[in-house]
This record gives C-alpha cells, structure tokens and sequence, in this order.
C-alpha cells in the first residue's frame, strides 16, 4: 500500500557537469527524477526540487581556458544552455543553483571545520605525476599511456578500456601528459584525507535495502570486505575550486563540494522561499532526502557524502534512487555512428514528451540499463500515445459536442470501467512511488486497451444513427470520456504538457491523484481539438542525420539507425566506400585478433523463467537475470532439448552486447550459448560452482 500523505520530501538529482551539452543519456536520470516529483505532489506531499551546475574541476579549468575565457563565464554560458534543455524537457526545479557560488563555498569550509575537529581528517605526503610544461598535478584522466597488463596505447590513467584492468597512472608505460604531450615526472605533494574507515561502522548500519536497490546495496558492500580506504580529498593549484582554508595552494576535491551543492542550492531556495534549512537538513530532522543518480557514481553517493553528512553532524540520505546507463540501438551512445545525441538535437526535431514517456516505459524499480530503440520509440509512441489514449477522447469528443451542445451526461451508462480505474489507483501510486514506472505504464496501457475495447462493442457511432438511444449516447460518451480522464491523472507525471491540454480540452482545474476516484458529470468540455500526432520517420532520420559524424555523414552504422525507423527498410547495405561497422576478419588464417573477440560481452546469466513461445516450433523464452546489469528476455532455440521448468535457476553464458532484435513474438536482448553437432540438440554451456550472475566472461 502507498504511504500515508503528506509527507516532507527534499528530493535531487545529480548534478550536471559544467563542461558541455546535456545528451540523452544524461536525460534518463532528470526525467525519472520529475517524473516522480510530479507524482508525489500529485498525491498531496510538500517536495522540495533542487539542483545546480557541477562547476569546478581541472577538466572545466582546461576547457575554459581553450575557450578563451574564464572559468566563471564559462561555467554561465554552460549552465544557461542545461537551464533550457530542462525547462524543453519539462522538468522544473525550485531551484537550479551552481557548486561555484557563496552558499557552496559556506557549508564545504563548516563541513571541512567540522570533521577537522572531529579527527577525520589526515595529511600526508604522496607522490603524483607532475606536468613539467604545464606546471600542474595530472588527474588520473589527464594521463595516457600502454596499458601496464596487455600493452593497448592510449589508455587512461586509471583503468584500460580494452582489457577492463584498473591500475594507478604510475603503472602506465611510456605516460604522457593529455594537456601537453610531454612525458611526466613524479613529484612529492602533501595531500589531504578523509578517513572514510572510521565511518565504516556506521555506513554498515545505514545502508539497508530501504536506502537502495538490493543489487546497488550488494555492490557497496563489496568495498566494506576490503576495509575502506582513505579518501584523497584535496588537490593542488592550478586548479577551478575552492581553497582549503588554512593551506597555500590546496583545494577541495570537486567531489567534495559537488553533493554539498544540494545543501547550497537548498540554502538559496530557503532563502528565496523563508525555509528554515535545519528542518531539512538537522541531523533530527523528520524530512525525507532522496538523490537520484547514475549508476556510476554509486559510491560517492552511498559511501563518501552519507559518512561526511553524519561526520559533520547533518542528516543522511533517506533514499538512492540509481538509474542504469542509456543504450542507442542496442549499442552504447557513440559519435562515430551518429547516436551520441544531444539533449538539443533531439528537441530540435521530437516532441520531449515523446521521450519522457519511452523512458518511463522501461524504467523498472531496478538498475537496468535502457535501450533507445528508434523504432520501437516511434511504434511505442504512435500506439499507446496516439493509438490508445488519445483515441479514447477522439471517438467520443465529436458526438459531445454536435448533440449535446459540448456538455457531458449527469450520469455514467455503467460504472463498472469507472471503479475498475478507480480501483487501480492505489497499485499505480504503489509502483510510481517504487519507481517502477515500467509496471506503471503496463497497467495504464491495458486499461486504455479496455476502454477502446469497450467503445468497440458499445459502437458509439452506431447509437449515433437511432434518435432512440440518444440518452444511451449521451451516457457512453460520457463514461469514456471520464476513463480519458482517469488515465490522464494517472499519465500526469509522465507527460505533464499533454495532460494540461487534456485539462484545458475537459475544461478543468489541474488534475491531483485523488480526482481519479470521483467521475466528472454534467459539465461543459471544450470543442476537441488534436492533442498528438505520430512521430514522423523524417524526423527522426533529421535528428540523425544533425548528429552524424562530418566526414562520414554517410556510414553504414547511421545510415543502418535510419534504416531501422522505415518500415518499407532493412539495414543499409555498405557501399564500397562505405566503412563496415566491425574490422574485418584477419584474412588468410581466419583467425581474430584480442581486439575482435573483446568487442563480444560474455556474462554470466540465471535463467529466471523459461516458457513456451506460442507459434514458435524451436523458442523458449528466457527471462535472464544479469546482476547489476538487470535482467534480459531472450528467445533461445533450444525447445528440442530442455523442457521450459528445468532450466529456472540454472546458470548459463549470454553475450550482453548483442543489438536487441525485433521478433514476431517480441524483443530479444541478447543470446545464450550453446553448443551442438551439425543438425544436433544443442546444448548449454553452464558455468563452474561460484561463478555468479552478471559476471564478466574474459
């Protein structure tokens, strides 16, 4: 059951980095974010929205100073450009604020103070490598070189994207600096730390299922059978941040003062609105704070700022909320195949709300990652937006209007679709407040499914023709027109601006949850006019195309992503100018290089479920469960070999990279493993005792 409103919810999102344009990957986490602020005020809870720019750092000290300017000003034009991008998209903040201001620089310098006092802060000296043209420190990124474990050049600092080994940048061969080209030396520095095993107890105790996602509360606690390390939280000058106070040349670590930005940009908020900040922000406080981040951050948010807010004598998050990554076509977000989308790009050419929705529609209360799939985006769009919700109020609209002069009946034909919806209500806000928006949309779209079923059988149109049944019209027309309106209420948090033209189609105030429950009756609508349209093909090959690489605006990979979203097209065939998308295989030999067989994932897999696939002589459909990855349906054919119920729980091996496939029967996200003799049962590879779910096969 929901939990008892009204409730005092202080909600964030994290904060984007200052250095460049939102993509969509980025939107995946702020649209989840309103969606569920929406929600909750819908429900009646106080929230507070806050959020700002990241602003400091070495990277936005270099980009500026290739811009030509200062940081500060280029930190401005940055936050501007996000500013838009939000309000485009439709999510509102109370407060968009920026870690480079007098609020930020306050609380780092009473935090600092604060665990100072407390003894949680260490100096010591540590060597780093040292840029002798630049005259600066470089940051683990600024750094390249061979990779110390398979040799590949031009890896980073801090782990090689090839073979996936972490490592310190003094372990790099041949390093060099990014900023300048020139080969680093090593040199002495003191540096400060936070003790973070101190709070190791206290973390240990906070971190619950309640807090997170049981798969992200798994991975953190990794860290603790280690014995938490000291965190370095100091940098050195040149550098675009706030200085220690009490040091020469000393600034705190942007990870440091980012979270903080969620007190100071609340602080201004209270500022601005006469809010007491200790009512939320007290170690006693009675307020709920949630933070709703990216996977890849996880532990700064559930390790770093919880043990420096209880060690500053704050209070601590009550809820991480983490979103996975954003995959384009099947495949990670990439410049060279035109998917690396800006935020702008697409607003350019696509209705935000269209967005919001597919986003809502595959996000689960879990930490999977989520596929655009431009085709399934524009299906998905054009049958649940425009194919059944909308259509409701389009057939029953026109009857309202031209024989009853606009006003809806003084009572329902039936009120069994009413109290069906209005019985929905309280599993609905169960799911948008567990985040599991996915289930969430399910359910709406299997109600709309029922009301057009209903306005099938009842035929309206055909009531229209007998003077006799003009009350019955009037009645049906009425009652479907109040499921339209129950779905908007329930679709409210997702797509806000559609709803506000629903409300001003129905002539009503501004729908709250609890309107679900009573029916609108003999009351004056507006003349309905279209409230959405398909997605046009042209438009989302535009989009594209704005996004395609300069010098091969051409290529098989952009021009295969716009081959998916025509019907009438399978994938561009490669001309002989054409780049293929993978390197030929080595000829000759017939053998692949480490290069090759790493661009293939291989991950351990559970097989969840397992059912029979109707129509389908060879499938089995397999629900796989990945870990952290989230879980995969896959159509496997291997019906010949295994009945369905003796494969749940059983592990096998599934490559996790492959481009999702569009089936009759529905979308396979992958492939499992197996192995067989020409025109043999196939048989699956299963992995040795130990080996767990989402493990990375190398």
């Amino acid at each position: 059951m929901p939990r008892t409103a009204p409730r005092k919810l202080l909600v964030t999102h994290a904060l984007p980095y200052a250095n460049g344009p939102l993509h969509l990957g980025h939107m995946v986490g702020y649209v989840q974010t309103d969606v569920w602020v929406r929600f909750q005020r819908m429900v009646g809870n106080e929230v507070r929205f806050v959020a700002g720019e990241d602003a400091h750092g070495t990277p936005i000290m270099l980009a500026a100073e290739k811009a030509g300017v200062a940081p500060e000003a280029f930190v401005a034009d940055i936050k501007a450009r996000h500013e838009a991008d939000f309000r485009d998209f439709g999510i509102e903040h109370d407060q968009y604020h920026s870690t480079h201001t007098p609020e930020n620089q306050r609380y780092c310098e009473l935090i600092w103070q604060r665990l100072t006092e407390r003894g949680v802060i260490a100096a010591r000296t540590i060597q780093q490598l040292y840029d002798p043209v630049k005259d600066m420190f470089l940051p683990d990124r600024y750094i390249k070189g061979e990779c110390p474990r398979c040799g590949t050049a031009d890896q980073y600092g801090d782990n090689c994207e090839n073979c996936g080994a972490a490592y310190s940048p003094t372990d790099l061969k041949n390093p060099r600096s990014v900023v300048s080209g020139a080969t680093p030396v090593m040199r002495d520095s003191e540096h400060y730390f936070f003790e973070l095993g101190k709070f190791q107890g206290f973390l240990e105790g906070w971190l619950s299922d309640e807090v997170a996602q049981p798969s992200v509360v798994a991975k953190l606690k990794e860290w603790f059978a280690a014995g938490l390390k000291d965190w370095d939280v100091s940098r050195d000058a040149p550098y675009f941040g706030f200085p220690i106070p009490g040091t020469t040349g000393k600034f705190f670590y942007v990870w440091l003062d980012a979270p903080i930005g969620y007190m100071a940009s609340f602080e201004a908020l209270c500022a601005r609105e006469g809010l007491r900040f200790g009512d939320w922000w007290d170690a006693d406080s009675t307020t709920e704070l949630h933070h709703f981040i990216g996977k890849d951050i996880v532990n700064f948010h559930g390790l770093f700022w919880p043990a420096m807010l209880q060690g500053a004598g704050f209070r601590t998050p009550t809820q991480l909320h983490v979103n996975g990554y954003l995959t384009v076509n099947g495949a990670k977000m990439s410049k060279s195949r035109g998917t690396f989308i800006k935020a702008r790009s697409y607003l350019q050419h696509l209705d935000a709300e269209y967005l919001r929705y597919y986003f809502a529609a595959k996000l689960g209360s879990g930490v999977d990652d989520l596929d655009l799939d431009l085709a399934d985006f524009k299906a998905r769009i054009d049958s649940d937006i425009v194919g059944k919700y909308v259509n409701i109020a389009s057939r029953c609209a026109g009857f309202i209007h031209n024989k009853f002069g606009g006003k809806l009946a003084d009572d329902l034909h039936d009120e069994t679709l009413f109290r069906d919806f209005a019985d929905e209500s309280d599993n609905l806000q169960a799911l948008y407040e567990a985040g599991d928006y996915a289930a969430a949309i399910r359910e709406i779209m299997l109600m709309a499914d029922d009301a057009n079923g209903d306005i099938q059988k009842l035929a309206p149109w055909t009531m229209a023709k007998d003077p006799a049944r003009a009350n019955e019209l009037h009645q049906v027309c009425t009652s479907f027109l109040n499921a339209f309106r129950q779905l908007t209420i329930y679709l409210k948090p997702v797509l806000p601006k559609l709803a506000a033209k629903a409300e001003t189609f129905l002539n009503i105030a501004p729908l709250v949850w609890a309107d679900a429950q009573k029916p609108l009756l003999d009351h004056t609508i507006n003349v309905y006019e279209p409230l959405a349209q398909r997605i046009e093909p042209k438009a989302i090959e535009a989009m594209l195309a704005e996004e395609a690489p300069a010098a091969t605006p051409s290529s098989a990979e952009t021009a295969g992503a716009k081959g998916r979203v025509k019907d009438a097209q399978a994938q561009a065939k490669p001309t002989s100018s054409t780049p293929s998308p993978l390197p030929p295989v080595a000829q000759g030999d017939g053998k692949i290089s480490i290069d090759d067989f790493s661009k293939v994932e291989l991950r351990v897999a559970r097989i969840e479920s397992a059912d029979h696939v109707d129509g389908a002589d060879k499938l089995l459909r397999l629900v796989l469960d990945l870990g952290d990855l989230g879980k995969r349906q896959v159509f496997a054919g291997i019906k010949s070999a295994y009945a369905p119920e003796k494969l749940v729980g059983r592990l096998t091996v599934c490559v996790a990279n492959l481009a999702p496939r569009k089936m009759k029967f529905g979308l396979s996200e992958g492939m499992v493993l197996a192995a067989s003799t020409e025109g043999g049962a196939p048989f699956l590879l299963m992995p040795d005792d130990g080996a767990q779910p989402g493990m990375r096969i190398k």
